[in-house]
């Protein structure tokens, strides 16, 4: 069971309140890395909208769709076809197609921002369609903004610690499409919807089907399948944080098995991540609070940007198990 965060009276219910949200908090984020937010504030209509769009773009005619891959290669804004990655190097090709968006450098006026960590998004001509998605991507971005708050506040600094590492953020939104295999569709025996993967930066948001298929992997190395409750936001812990905290808090390794009904016939399926990466530029460090005493850091500075490059290009991996 993966653990159930209500955050709702996070500003409402003084001292006690925030100690019993915050037990929680850190219950969860050192034992799975993953938790589900009750509370979150983002209306269903919103999500419910953005579904509606998601099923409107991936409905267009592969051609249509091949027209939207990033302008800027390398970078993953855009369209990405089935099978375009590999998230795990032991497994056959990803199942999933996806659609990215995410900050730009044009968001921040006066900063001289990379290229490669803000590329331009690339729109598709469907009518509300950037309305709709914009709109939940700026609802993520406040939410995520609200629970570092909390998150800090579990971790004994400031509530406001995380603000100035976080202030020109590198932020995605990727929505993920499994569509429907067809009868006369073979999987290879190695098939997986999406490899087995930790998320790089600080934290991810994620919306999903109640369709089967999510996994977290637990300490003792078995895996647990996730399905959201009812009204929740599921939330991972990705790299950065678990840097960050000198591994007190996991970044949670997960995948997505080919995606099934309960009679195991295969079935489509969408989710959404929103990533929230952190500035470029920051240079994170272990919390003194979180390296035992006599101890020295598991891990030395780093920025976010290098961070980011360096897992990407497959020159470092997460150390969380």
């Amino acid at each position: 069971m993966i653990p159930v965060v209500d955050i709702s009276g996070w500003d409402t219910g003084g001292d006690a309140g925030r100690a019993a949200i915050a037990v929680v908090v850190d219950d969860a984020a050192s034992a799975l890395g993953i938790m589900q937010i009750m509370g979150h504030g983002i209306p269903m209509s919103a999500v419910q909208a953005f579904t509606e769009a998601l099923d409107a773009l991936f409905a267009l005619p592969l051609e249509e769709k091949r027209k939207l891959r990033a302008s800027l290669p390398g970078t993953g804004r855009g369209y990405i076809p089935q099978r375009a990655e590999k998230l795990s190097p032991t497994a056959a090709a990803d199942l999933f197609e996806a659609f990215e968006i995410g900050s730009q450098g044009s968001d921040f006026p006066g900063l001289d921002l990379p290229p490669a960590h803000y590329p331009p998004n690339n729109w598709p001509p469907l009518l509300g369609f950037r309305e709709v998605v914009e709109k939940l991507y700026a609802q993520l971005g406040e939410f995520t903004r609200r629970l570092t708050g909390i998150f800090s506040y579990a971790l004994g600094v400031e509530e406001s610690y995380f603000v100035p590492f976080t202030d020109h953020p590198i932020a995605t939104l990727r929505m993920n499409h499994y569509p429907h295999p067809g009868t006369d569709s073979a999987l290879d025996r190695n098939q997986i919807g999406m490899g087995a993967h930790t998320d790089y930066g600080i934290l991810t948001v994620l919306w999903v089907d109640n369709v089967q298929g999510l996994q977290v992997l637990t300490s003792r190395g078995s895996w647990l399948d996730v399905r959201p409750e009812p009204g929740c936001l599921l939330v991972n812990l990705g790299d950065l944080l678990a840097r960050w905290t000198n591994d007190r808090w996991r970044s949670a390794l997960h995948r997505v098995l080919p995606p099934t009904d309960d009679e195991g016939n295969a079935v489509r399926r969408r989710s959404a991540a929103y990533f929230h990466d952190g500035n470029w530029d920051a240079e994170i460090r272990c919390l003194p609070n979180c390296i035992p005493p006599g101890a020295t850091p598991r891990y030395q500075p780093i920025t976010i940007g290098q961070y980011i490059t360096e897992r990407r290009s497959g020159r470092m991996y997460s150390t969380s198990y």
